[in-house]
């Protein structure tokens, strides 16, 4: 048993005796066969000195057992790193960002604790995965649905948290934003309840989110603030109609005016569902489509497109709700564009057969999988599989020439730093206003491959960064290096962030280093 760093022997196991009498003794792991379960599978310092590792890992089966842990840490300065289930994967999974730290296993809080469905709301614990939550939902006959991400064996607070996201409208494919009101253990164990959950007695948590006062719920988002035990989250009524459609455009400079206008229908809410786009003539010959080739000059691409008979640009709409209202919808969306063409690729009326089922894109129904681990198995498009993957995922301008430029920036990147790609997504809609280029990032479990990639990936970060894209999430081997990049004023947004962690948590024991924000003792020189 190796103890957390500047924790003595004695202390930590003093420590893990009173958390023994707290949770029961066989919900806290120390032996070193039950700490590695909580290794991060897809570590890019796999099997070297850096590699990111548990001391011990407890698990509270309530809020009260979460604050008699956070309390006996805090009162010894041992560090503590709270997951949901542990499934982040390709974003640091369960281990800790600061080796040796005490992982805090939300999994046994697993309540659905309430669903209103009059309102389309839930009140559910960190243990929740999408899985749990939809099964919930269907067992007691409801007509609500939950957004999912891929895949959907992770929680649904965890996933809101990180700032994920998922496939349906707006306003519940942001899950962060479509959460209502939290429950969250402080570091000193006290237990805060934000929006109209600050209220005794209130009838209003999971519908009201802003309370009184300022909103505190932004606060704990990509933090390292507090340990959330309790979140409300708004759920999508089920539709009565789902329509997907593509406009399809013939030039290589149709992708200008075609993003442009696909952004003012959907910010009028002409449609509701996730957009995107993507290019036919690149696609052409039975290439991956989720990994998007590098964007040739315009005479290039129009001379594929002449030849090939395919348009340049696609982009795909998607519509919920009654059939009148949608086709309705959809036949304005077309006068918008002239001299495109138009595809109805699926229209199903809910609920879903099960014919339905064998041709749908599940998560576009709110029904979680796990099919997203398809990516790096063997298959037609990958022929030597891998021991898993990062996410780099940048932010980028919402227009074509936003696109175009980064596209062919992060692409020349990658091939000159030699950085293998083994997704890099058409953009990304999964929030209003702005694109993502999600690139998957194949790692194995060879330390010389790995280091390069640490440094390669870090060398993008900034040249990204130059070019006015930073990531909005990213794993722990580059948490340091993307806060880097967010450096207005002498990286003001750091210095804030330090000063909210030094008052709300002074020994500086929750997830320490989580994204870039480090307590004052180790922000300067050893961290080991």
């Amino acid at each position: 048993m190796q103890p957390p760093p500047s924790v003595s022997p004695e202390v930590f196991k003093d420590a893990l005796k009173e958390m023994r009498g707290a949770v029961g003794a066989e919900w806290v792991f120390a032996s070193q066969p039950d700490v590695d379960l909580y290794r991060d599978a897809y570590s890019l310092f796999w099997e070297e000195p850096g590699e990111l590792v548990a001391s011990a890992a407890v698990a509270p089966a309530n809020t009260e057992e979460v604050q008699r842990i956070v309390q006996i840490c805090n009162e010894r300065s041992i560090p503590l790193y709270p997951i949901s289930t542990g499934r982040n994967l390709g974003y640091g999974g369960s281990a800790p960002v600061y080796s040796g730290s005490v992982v805090l296993d939300l999994k046994r809080m697993d309540r659905v604790i309430d669903v209103d469905e009059r309102n389309a709301a839930a009140l559910v614990e960190p243990g929740v995965s999408y899985f749990d939550m939809y099964r919930h939902l269907r067992d007691r006959g409801s007509k609500l649905w939950i957004d999912v991400p891929d895949p959907g064996w992770g929680s649904l607070m965890g996933n809101a948290l990180d700032f994920g996201g998922g496939y349906t409208t707006a306003q519940y494919r942001n899950h962060f934003e479509a959460h209502c009101g939290m429950e969250v253990v402080m570091a000193n164990g006290e237990l805060l309840r934000t929006g109209m959950g600050a209220l005794p007695g209130a009838k209003t948590w999971t519908q009201y989110r802003y309370g009184y006062g300022p909103y505190l719920d932004g606060l704990f988002k990509q933090s390292s603030l507090g340990v959330v035990t309790k979140m409300g989250f708004w759920l999508f009524p089920e539709p009565e109609a789902y329509m997907m459609t593509s406009v399809n455009v013939p030039r290589f400079d149709d992708v200008v005016p075609l993003i442009d206008t696909l952004g003012e229908l959907e910010n009028a809410n002409i449609f509701n569902g996730m957009p995107g786009v993507s290019s036919p003539v690149l696609f052409a010959g039975g290439k991956n489509p989720l990994n998007f080739p590098e964007i040739p000059e315009a005479d290039e691409m129009n001379a594929m497109a002449e030849k090939s008979g395919l348009p340049c640009w696609s982009a795909r709409l998607t519509f919920y709700g009654p059939e009148k209202v949608i086709r309705a919808q959809w036949e304005y969306v077309q006068s918008r564009f002239p001299g495109a063409s138009f595809t109805e690729h699926v229209f199903v009326k809910l609920p879903l057969s099960d014919e339905d089922l064998a041709r749908i894109h599940k998560p576009s129904f709110g029904i979680p999988s796990l099919e997203m681990f398809t990516m790096g198995a063997r298959s037609r498009f990958e022929l030597n599989p891998t021991d898993g993957h990062f996410w780099f995922s940048p932010i980028i301008p919402r227009t074509g020439e936003g696109f175009v430029e980064a596209n062919r920036v992060i692409r020349q990147t990658c091939r000159e730093l030699d950085i293998p790609v083994l997704l890099f997504s058409p953009p990304v809609s999964s929030w209003y206003r702005a694109f993502i280029l999600v690139m998957a990032i194949p790692i194995h479990k060879d330390p010389a491959r790995n280091r390069h990639l640490r440094q390669a990936v870090k060398e993008l970060i900034r040249i990204c960064a130059e070019h006015g894209w930073g990531e909005y999430r990213t794993a722990p081997a580059f948490q340091d290096a993307v806060m880097d990049t967010y450096s207005f004023n002498d990286h003001i947004l750091r210095r804030v962030n330090e000063k909210i962690k030094d008052a709300l948590d002074p020994n500086g024991i929750l997830s320490v280093g989580r994204y870039g924000i480090w307590p004052a003792r180790l922000r300067k020189g050893d961290r080991s």
